[in-house]
Formats: structure tokens, sequence, C-alpha cells
């Protein structure tokens, strides 16, 4: 890691919020259930869910099942389909809007769900209107058509740093301003990731250490509270084969519990997505069967929520797990949160 990006990351960490103050203990959880098959399963009720809060037993205060997108007392859900122009070569992004083009066409342009466009570039951030006329979306797309960057990926580890800089702020920001609004949200985030953020493991100092781990925590607690469910989608698919996939981002999906633990690998745009809840695609180039992939996550889910336990210390990491009492079912959902005392 260059001593630019070193410098960056330190001032970014100290000067997000480390999570430190006491929080509502009430805890929202949006639960997919799926078969053997990958398909997402309806029609279960709460006593076949077992919720496991570090392991032990947490009691659930309340059930929804949503089918067909509707749930009984929250029916909100925000489908954001975010293209990274920040990360992704000017090749990559023409292929995600050809493919994102032909999904949204497909049908005669009729969406099974409203759904919105964001754009991500270097001169910030720009969305389009929520709809389910995919038509219309489309139009709007080609009319929002990417610019010439001033940061580019040959730019090597300075562009590398300003790319960081511009995605973390992003996603940080994102999951702020969701916070404030009702419902569940999906954001299917097409990107081959951040640059520098899954490679071999770098030594940091014990500074660097906790300000990553304040940040890690940071975002965590933004994208919980704002019912955020992140998907990554690689836009470079099966030729991205010395991308961020060769790097084995699997490495850390396993959520962060001390300081000293940390690693740069940790805020992977890829990793971020499965504790969040969701999925990271990095194996295909039909990006449109993803999306619809994802949007299945839509139509049956559960709604749980319990009361979050009081942590020791501050910052103290609670895995998560739902497990169902039916067999050949498994349970996808948020991988843990950071308790205070």
């Amino acid at each position: 890691m260059n001593t630019r990006c070193r410098a960056w990351l330190y001032l970014f960490c100290f000067s997000v919020s480390s999570g430190f103050a006491q929080q509502n203990r009430r805890i929202t959880l949006d639960v997919v259930v799926s078969d053997k098959s990958g398909k997402p399963t309806p029609g279960l009720q709460q006593q076949d869910f077992t919720l496991l809060d570090n392991k032990e037993p947490n009691k659930i205060l309340s059930f929804d099942a949503v089918s067909g997108g509707a749930a009984a007392t929250d029916p909100s859900i925000e489908v954001m389909l975010l293209v990274d122009e920040v990360n992704t070569s000017f090749r990559g992004v023409s292929f995600a809007r050809q493919e994102i083009e032909k999904f949204l066409r497909r049908n005669g342009g009729e969406l099974e769900r409203p759904l919105s466009l964001v754009f991500l570039s270097d001169t910030g951030i720009r969305s389009t209107s929520t709809s389910r006329d995919g038509n219309a979306l489309a139009g709007e797309m080609n009319q929002n058509q990417a610019g010439l960057r001033i940061i580019g990926r040959a730019q090597g580890a300075y562009g590398a740093t300003d790319r960081i800089q511009l995605s973390l702020h992003a996603l940080q920001q994102f999951a702020d301003f969701q916070s404030t609004k009702r419902g569940r949200k999906l954001v299917i985030w097409i990107s081959p990731g951040w640059p520098l953020l899954s490679g071999p493991r770098v030594d940091l100092s014990s500074k660097e250490q906790q300000g990553l781990f304040n940040l890690i925590v940071a975002l965590s607690d933004a994208l919980r509270q704002g019912r955020i469910t992140l998907y990554s989608i690689d836009p470079l698919g099966m030729s991205d084969t010395r991308g961020l996939r060769a790097l084995r981002y699997e490495n850390y999906v396993k959520g962060v519990k001390k300081w000293n633990q940390v690693n740069i690998g940790n805020l992977a745009l890829q990793v971020l997505a499965e504790q969040s809840g969701g999925r990271a695609f990095q194996y295909d180039n039909d990006i449109t069967s993803e999306i619809s992939t994802v949007l299945a996550d839509t139509n049956a889910f559960y709604v749980l929520t319990f009361d979050g336990l009081p942590g020791d210390g501050p910052n103290e990491y609670h895995a998560l797990q739902v497990k169902i009492d039916k067999p050949g079912l498994t349970a996808r959902t948020r991988a843990g949160y950071y308790a205070q005392p």
C-alpha cells in the first residue's frame, strides 16, 4: 500500500463515527430462505425459525412473511441498480450498460418490480426516477452516458487511492441517506470492486488498524440501520481472472471481532455484500440473469425483529445465524452486528 493511500485511509477512518454512542437495540433482519436449488421458499411460520446471537438463542419479537413483495406491516421494497463508473473500465461500463438495457427491455419493458438506476462517477452520484417502465429507464440511462473521467484505472496507485476514497465515501453517504427511509432496500452494485482492498495481507500500524476497524463498524451499522442488502456483480465476469476474484475475498467474509484482527481486505465490496445478507456474483458474464436472481429475493423473504444484546465493551461483534426447522432449507441474512454497552 503506497504512502498516499495509507495517509488518506488514516484520515478517512478517523473521520467516521466509531459507533461508541448508545444505540437503539431493536434490530430488523431481512431473511431469505432457499431450497437446495437456491430458489426462495415462501410459506414458513415463526416457529420454523431459530435466531442465534453469538451461538445463543435470542427471542424473535416480531415476524412477517413476505410473498409476492407485500409484507403485512412494512410493504416498502426499493431496488437500486448502481453502475460503478469509477472502478470499471470504459469497456466494462459499456458491457454493463448493454446488459442492463437488455434486462430493462425484456417482456416489452414491463418490470416485475419498480427500480431506479444509480450512476457513480468521479463527479458524484446521479440517479434516475423509480419506475416499472423498463423502456423509460433504458432511455434515461442512455441519456446518462459515462463521460471522460479524470480518475482512470491506468493512473496506477494514485488513481487507485482516489477511487477508494470516492467509493467508500459514496457507500457511507448512500447508506446514511437510506437510513432515513422505511423499508428494505436492495442495492445491486455493478463493479469489479474498489482496488487495493482484497490483495495480499498488508502490515498495518496499530493506529491504522484501529481506524479501519472504526470504519468497518460505521459501515456495518449504516447498512444495517438502512436495511440495505448489498449485492455485487462483476461486469468483467470470467474475463477477470486476474482481478479481485483471484485474490480470494472469501478469506475476509467472516466478521472482524477486534481491531487488531483487521486487514485492508475486510473492506472489499464483495465482503461487505455478503456480510449484509447479499451475494457476490463473480463467475458469469450474464449480468441480466444475475440481476434476475437478485430480484427473486424480493418475491419471498421474512422480516424478523429482536433486541440486540448489550456488549461488554464498545463495538463488541455479535455473529448472527438463522436456522430453519425444516430439512433442505438454508437461511441467508446479515452476518452480525456491533453491540455497545
